[in-house]
């Protein structure tokens, strides 16, 4: 145990700690918490995710959670069965299993001596997820919770779907986890059976996406750890967190709307990061705010952090378009409620290429569109990681194969905050089909900025459990809704409207190339106007520079590699974006460990071939501290015709230069109105 100094109390830090499950299971944790809680207990806090809590997340945990601790609070950060150093098998996100441990987790901080029974929760990613679904199994002393880049809907707004599409980004993430559960726990810890615990991961993994891939209508399979099916099982007050450059920001909203308890919305321009650490910045002190949070609700101290504005998000400013911002200009503005009484959603007429006024009446003829496979290759990642450039760049390119409408140059400044929705009467001319709708901010030289976008797939337009065939040349009414945004368009400025039958690589395209016919006459864009009214706007908190406790010492030994390549062959119409995140090879000082972590995507398509479309995945994880030298190698491959998706996966284990363990796999899955 060691004393960490970074802030008002002294801290001690446990850093290996095991906690006893209810079926004999031990998981491993690492906790800090203040000297003096060994006389004076504190409330404590649980960080539950499964990302290797003394290497791949050590950095991260060792700015949070002494800075936390020092400030009155046990902060609890355990590995989730199977992962890190905990004992057992990860065979999926959020089982009943998880949600078991969670409790057991709970009780015991609880009945420690150094906590008072009271308890929070806190996490980004994952861990905002299992903060929400722990918070609705209503377990004794949880006091509140803290959720970032969190969702409440598993299927309709996690990586997997999106309006019905598959998201590659389903793969990238299968991808992610089937490279971390292939990692063994560290010798230093469990002792000389590190090998047995490894083997048995390796010998009862199974690639995720198998399963996910089974799932692709909204079935019980993702209903399961979905709070959205019944907000009310929650009763504790929710902090929820997220950014415009996140692909989770819309829970944010929802949760606001739907939640019967004391909550707080906070939207910063921020990517799938803590708010302290966010790029886009500006980051803000995240970590001052949520001590503000825990002491209201586990101190019942009366600080004032529930008399400001209910949400608080970022109203981003027109920027050109980039495939990362070191920051976002803007200002913070505050709502009172959510849905907010100062937003007007309005609705605009569509025509021949226009964004009419509300009101108006514009005449058009039908318009058509059938978008090559190359619109949606410089659309970004679903999710922004902070791993540039994975922003969307200048859309000029890809409105060139979609659909466009666009207002008259703006007479003046027009802000929207909340999510667009377009209503549009179209047919089709194939039984499967999807659409892509994007809103772009075009400036006056005619870059064009995405502020967002959505997907629809049209099989799924009276809901996602029960897809229905579209009959070609019937004509359908359907609502397509964007994600949420904070953006002020200047005036002088355009707002466009563009629309495309596929948008691969973000979205899986579908069997088939679609002809998509819209009447314009019959469709609307729904735009969530906030008038501004800066006599009238709410005060927003002074969230000041970020602070944190001082970092773990590390040094990188070999530096890493990011790049995100477009290629086109003009001869034989081969495409590709390739994405790489090396992050080189990381010496950790105070555990004497070597960390390699490496990833390569690479998505591929020939001229329009939709049978051509491909994903390839490459991961390299390694760990080396003297004798001990380990390492992991998978591959995943998907593949489609009109018919079947195929999947193909491998994994390569080894120790020093000898394999360990190989494994393959092949399934054939059968498409589902995808």
């Amino acid at each position: 145990m060691k004393e960490v100094n970074s802030g008002p109390n002294a801290v001690k830090e446990e850093e290996h700690v095991w906690l006893p499950m209810r079926d004999g299971t031990r998981l491993a944790g690492r906790i800090w918490r203040p000297v003096a809680s060994d006389t004076e207990p504190v409330p404590a806090i649980l960080e539950f995710i499964p990302y290797r809590k003394r290497d791949l997340t050590a950095l991260r945990d060792s700015v949070n959670h002494p800075y936390i601790a020092a400030h009155g609070y046990a902060c609890v950060r355990v590995d989730l069965r199977g992962s890190g150093d905990s004992e057992g098998l990860l065979a999926d996100e959020y089982l009943e299993q998880e949600f078991c441990d969670g409790e057991d987790i709970l009780e015991w901080m609880a009945d420690q001596p150094w906590c008072n029974g009271r308890t929070g929760m806190m996490g980004i990613s994952w861990g905002g997820f299992n903060a929400l679904q722990l918070a609705a199994r209503r377990p004794r002393g949880l006091g509140a919770v803290a959720a970032l880049s969190f969702s409440d809907d598993r299927y309709a707004d996690d990586v997997h779907y999106m309006g019905g599409c598959l998201l590659s980004d389903n793969l990238s993430w299968a991808s992610t986890m089937f490279a971390y559960t292939s990692c063994p726990p560290d010798p230093e810890l469990v002792g000389s059976r590190w090998r047995d615990m490894w083997f048995e991961r390796l010998d009862g993994l199974e690639p995720w996406i198998a399963e996910w891939l089974t799932h692709q209508r909204r079935d019980e399979y993702w209903q399961h750890g979905s709070v959205c099916e019944d907000y009310s099982d929650i009763e504790c007050p929710v902090l929820a967190v997220s950014g415009w450059a996140d692909g989770y920001s819309n829970a944010v909203f929802r949760v606001l709307e739907h939640l019967d308890v004391p909550r707080k919305g906070l939207i910063g321009p921020w990517s799938h990061k803590y708010p302290h650490l966010g790029v886009p910045g500006p980051a803000i002190n995240f970590l001052r705010e949520l001590v503000r949070w825990w002491d209201h609700w586990l101190k019942d101290e009366d600080n004032g952090v529930m008399d400001e504005p209910m949400l608080c998000t970022w109203m981003q400013e027109s920027m050109p378009p980039s495939t990362a911002y070191e920051e976002r200009p803007g200002r913070w503005v505050g709502e009172p409620e959510w849905l907010s009484p100062h937003v007007e959603r309005v609705r605009h007429p569509l025509g021949d290429g226009r964004i009419g006024h509300a009101g108006e009446k514009l005449e058009s003829p039908p318009l058509y569109v059938e978008s090559p496979l190359s619109v949606g290759q410089f659309a970004g990642k679903w999710c922004s990681y902070n791993a540039p450039p994975d922003l969307p760049y200048d859309q000029r390119e890809e409105d060139g194969g979609s659909l466009v409408f666009e207002t008259e140059p703006l007479a003046e400044r027009c802000e929207i905050l909340g999510g667009p929705v377009l209503h549009a009467t179209l047919e089709v001319d194939r039984p499967v089909a999807m659409v892509a709708v994007r809103l772009s901010d075009v400036a006056p030289d005619g870059r064009a900025t995405r502020a967002t976008y959505g997907l629809l797939n049209l099989t799924h337009r009276n809901g996602h459990a029960e897809p229905e065939p579209l009959v070609p040349g019937e004509r359908y009414a359907v609502r397509i809704q964007l994600n949420g945004v904070a953006q002020a368009f200047p005036a002088g400025h355009r707002i466009r409207l563009a629309l495309s039958t596929s948008y691969w690589p973000l979205a899986w395209p579908p069997p088939e190339p679609v002809r998509l016919t819209v009447h314009p006459e019959e469709s609307e864009l729904e735009l969530p106007i906030r008038p501004i009214r800066e006599p009238d706007e709410l005060a927003t908190p002074l969230f000041g520079e970020p602070e944190g406790a001082p970092p773990l010492p590390s040094e990188t030994i070999r530096p890493g590699e990011q790049r995100w390549t477009v290629s086109r062959d003009l001869v034989d119409y081969r495409s590709a974006l390739e994405v790489v995140k090396d992050l080189g090879v990381t010496y950790m000082e105070d555990i004497d460990l070597e960390l390699t972590r490496r990833t390569c995507e690479r998505y591929s398509w020939t001229g329009d071939d939709f049978d051509s479309v491909k994903g390839e995945i490459d991961w390299v994880m390694g760990f080396a501290r003297g004798d001990w030298d380990v390492s992991a190698t998978t591959r995943t491959v998907l593949t489609s015709d009109a018919s079947n998706f195929y999947l193909h996966a491998t994994l390569d284990a080894y120790e020093g230069n000898r394999r360990v363990r190989s494994r393959n796999w092949n399934w054939t899955i059968p498409r589902d109105h995808v």
